[in-house]
């Protein structure tokens, strides 16, 4: 193999190394990050060393050569558990069927990874960053674990280190026709007092795992039941909590009866919080009996007599109003190109909230020290600002005394990057320390106390040039939010000379969060529908509209190609059938094309085929992009087809699932096919680039076979038959 490190001489070294039984464990962290390796000598040593400094390294290697790598990142199914490890393998030139995968512990100064704000780091598993923000990341640490190899070798042999290069899993010194497998060389160790500051990474061209469909890391457990998410975990002495929140955002709650429940045999505390009434008992079902008993009379809250379906009126005259909101782009001057435009439109776009229906209940697992002085906790979180999750400020303990065991999360989708089950949970622990708790959100308290993707109305006005090329895009999006609402209205691909977009507020008093691809959904629907409109108006085919606006945009015109490609978009659908397109940035590049029918008895919607063509940059691991294209159009369309929170006098109306449709399986296209179009850019997050295409694509087939437009998500059969049977839509 090519030699692809620049070695810049040989240091004096010096061993360190935690022996532990069976064998010597090398620990290596990152340069500038930790101060070095721990030092050991003997077992109450090391037990001492580990811990007063638990934080010691993104991998173990044992002397049979097995390798632990651990993973800074939430696993919720989106794969950070392989692709994260497998990028610090691939620098490493690890053996990856000696690879087993690990949490990394919840320290940002040593696990955070950079470009959330200047000279900011966090753990935060949100925006489809993981891989983006943790690929330089994860590529210098395996760098520096393979240069400390290769330091002790050349040491060992007395040879210079840049005669030595690797293969997986071995040093290896050519001109002596020498190898020494990575495990022999932990009772060797010797590392340097500094590592080059300028180790050369692997071009692309020498990779050996990215780029390779290789199992998932933590699939096997998943199948076989071993894995653990938080909702497995079970503590000795662990009992149980509860709480009953309302189904009206921020009421403050008055317990009528707290006597008689504090009676019950079994419970053992009630606790009073603002908006919630909360129950520990010894057991779960007895926590669930109690919590029906609550007598409780409720307050009033920002939210009493807000209706969900009225408030669109309201929406109405704030995007009529002649005063600007907040300015997110302003390019050229849309207002002049809308004057001497040849042709014009404008259209307004609606959804309503929606809410996560990640498939684990919200649940969480805190001990308190009898002392009150530490903590340990046993959750599911994408994380946070802060890596300990809230707990040292709300219990008043130090940072260094809390301590955060990741499990796998049942789906997270934005949710789980909001910790208030987490906290809760430390609330009630408190109470009743040092007994653990384990807290239960039921399906009915995550549904009317969720936190939503905001409602919001788009305004769009469109223009065109005499030519039939689009001059200006306005674009207004009213919602309570800000980003929540907002992202997604940028337009960095599409070679539009004026454009402006703005923020309106509003505030309710709903309770909202991040959802998949945040505010991208509804707005790159309204957007895409949109050139849709107007490709109508103006005779032109949608496609081709989109290729003369991408015309400088190489990377997202060549997804657009090849998606059309894909579809065979030239081709007539069967009869009864029609495509749509359309495209969207999410860190990724995606276009989408689907084929739908629709019976128009019913208005239901089915979505027959769907095509995307992606651009991930470097495709770390392309089976696993595909499974995240394929997961997100799948969410898209349950999103899209069915999923509605309404809200009337301040109370959300859903309780569970028989009144908050999903997708079914028997509803599922017959075909989803995904092309990746990689390239050697620096890699981007897939996870939210499949879910935002699919409303515009079904909206812009939907006008093409029928000539009427959709503009209120989501298209239940109701709202699609009232537009089939409004001659002005």
């Amino acid at each position: 193999m090519k030699q692809y490190s620049s070695i810049q001489g040989a240091h004096e070294g010096r061993r360190n190394f935690l022996k532990v039984s069976g064998g010597f464990t090398l620990y290596i962290g990152v340069s500038g990050i930790l101060p070095g390796l721990i030092s050991c000598e003997d077992r109450k040593t090391i037990e001492r060393t580990l811990e007063e400094n638990p934080l010691t390294a993104w991998v173990r290697l044992s002397p049979e050569g097995d390798l632990t790598i651990l993973n800074p990142a939430a696993e919720m199914g989106q794969g950070s558990m392989t692709s994260l490890p497998l990028i610090f393998a691939e620098e490493m030139d690890a053996d990856w069927s000696r690879v087993r995968v690990a949490f990394s512990p919840q320290e940002t100064e040593i696990y955070g990874s950079p470009g959330w704000a200047p000279d900011t780091k966090l753990m935060f598993t949100v925006g489809s960053r993981t891989t983006n923000s943790y690929f330089d990341v994860m590529r210098r640490a395996g760098a520096e674990a393979r240069y400390i190899l290769m330091y002790t070798a050349a040491l060992h042999w007395e040879v210079p280190l840049e005669e030595l290069t690797t293969e997986p899993g071995y040093v290896l010194h050519p001109a002596s026709n020498r190898q020494m497998a990575y495990g022999e060389v932990v009772d060797k160790l010797e590392i340097p007092e500094s590592i080059p500051a300028n180790l050369e990474l692997k071009s692309p061209e020498f990779y050996r795992l990215i780029g390779r469909d290789l199992q998932r890391k933590e699939i096997p457990e998943k199948v076989d039941g071993s894995a653990v998410f938080a909702i497995d975990v079970h503590l000795p002495d662990m009992v149980y909590g509860v709480l009953e929140r309302g189904n009206l955002h921020g009421s403050a709650p008055t317990l009528k009866n707290e006597t008689d429940i504090a009676a019950m045999d079994g419970v053992l505390k009630v606790v009073h919080l603002d908006y919630a009434i909360g129950l520990v008992a010894n057991t779960l079902e007895t926590a669930l009996e109690a919590k029906k008993r609550l007598q409780i009379d409720w307050g009033d809250a920002q939210a009493s007599g807000f209706d969900s379906a009225a408030a669109f009126g309201d929406y109405e005259q704030i995007v009529s109003a002649p005063e600007t909101g907040e300015v997110i782009v302003d390019t050229g001057d849309v207002n002049k190109a809308l004057e001497s435009a040849n042709s014009r439109l404008q259209a307004d776009f609606r959804n309503d909230f929606i809410y996560h229906a990640q498939l684990e209940p919200l649940n969480a697992v805190v001990r308190v020290g009898a002392d009150g002085q530490e903590a340990e906790a046993w959750v599911g979180s994408q994380q946070g600002p802060d890596a300990k999750l809230g707990l040292p400020e709300l219990l008043g303990i130090a940072p260094e005394k809390v301590r955060i065991n990741l499990q796998y999360l049942g789906g997270g989708f934005g949710r789980r990057s909001m910790n208030d089950f987490i906290t809760e949970c430390a609330l009630l622990a408190k109470e009743v320390a040092p007994s653990p708790v384990k807290l239960l959100w039921t399906r009915e308290d995550d549904v009317r106390y969720g936190a939503f993707r905001p409602m919001s109305l788009q305004r769009l006005r469109i223009c065109a040039d005499s030519r039939g090329s689009i001059t200006g895009l306005s674009h207004c999006v009213v919602g309570d939010g800000g980003n929540l609402v907002a992202s997604g209205i940028h337009n960095d691909h599409y070679n539009i000379p004026n454009q402006f977009a703005e923020w309106r507020e509003t505030r309710h008093g709903v309770r909202i969060k991040h959802w998949r691809s945040v505010g991208h959904g509804p707005n790159k629907f309204a957007i895409e529908s949109t050139l849709d409109l107007m490709a109508r108006e103006l005779g032109r085919d949608p496609l081709e509209l989109r290729r003369e606006l991408m015309a400088e945009s190489p990377r997202a015109l060549a997804t657009l190609e090849k998606a059309a490609e894909m579809a065979d978009w030239e081709a007539p659908s069967p009869e009864g059938r029609a495509k749509g397109v359309a495209f969207v940035e999410h860190g990724s590049l995606g276009t989408g094309i689907c084929e739908i029918s629709l019976n128009r008895d019913s208005g239901k919607i089915t979505v027959h085929r769907f095509w995307c063509a992606v651009d991930p940059g470097i495709a770390i691991h392309p089976d696993n992009i595909v499974a995240q294209m394929e997961g997100g159009i799948l969410m898209g369309m349950s999103s899209v087809l069915h999923e509605r929170i309404s809200i009337r006098d301040g109370r959300v109306e859903q309780s569970n699932f028989n009144d908050y449709q999903l997708l079914r399986m028997e509803d599922a296209p017959e075909q989803i096919e995904t092309a990746i179009i990689a390239s050697e850019e620096h890699p981007e997050g897939v996870g939210e680039t499949g879910t935002p295409l699919v409303a515009g694509a079904i909206a812009n087939a939907f006008l093409k076979l029928t000539g009427k437009s959709l503009r209120h998500l989501p298209f239940t059969p109701e709202r699609v038959l009232q537009v089939l049977n409004n001659n002005n839509a």
